[in-house]
């Protein structure tokens, strides 16, 4: 039974991470380039959050009970967007950090390497051949 649930588990994350909108958003974000879009990417809360008051409202209203697992689906998307945004500026943050401090090492060494003394190359002693 437990293997059964897990396998199901597996497969519905599978799913979720090809097909929701919102974990394709999120993948994107979360690299170098996409960083700065974590914060627009934000707004992509206010139509989950919409779907989930419509969803509520039919479900309260009569509607079939089933509808709930697609309230919760929803809800999940909008918090994760809006979770998205605040992390990708922390992301972003650290990764201007680090690009500061490469370039900042480069600069160092470009500058010991251009005030380095000329050493002349050693001289062969004995029979060279």
């Amino acid at each position: 039974m437990l293997r059964l649930i897990w396998i199901a588990s597996i497969h519905i994350s599978h799913f979720m991470r090809r097909w929701m909108i919102t974990n394709r958003v999120i993948d994107r974000v979360r690299t170098r380039e996409g960083l700065k879009w974590g914060v627009p990417a934000m707004l992509l809360a206010i139509p989950y959050l919409y779907l989930a008051s419509l969803l509520a409202v039919i479900v309260r209203d009569g509607g079939p009970g089933w509808l709930n697992i697609f309230i919760l689906i929803s809800m999940w998307s909008a918090l994760k967007t809006l979770w998205i945004g605040p992390i990708s500026l922390i992301l972003l943050a650290r990764v201007r950090i680090h690009e500061h401090a490469q370039s900042r090492a480069e600069r160092r060494q470009a500058k010991e390497e251009q005030t380095e003394p000329f050493a002349p190359a050693p001289m062969m002693v004995g029979g060279a051949s």
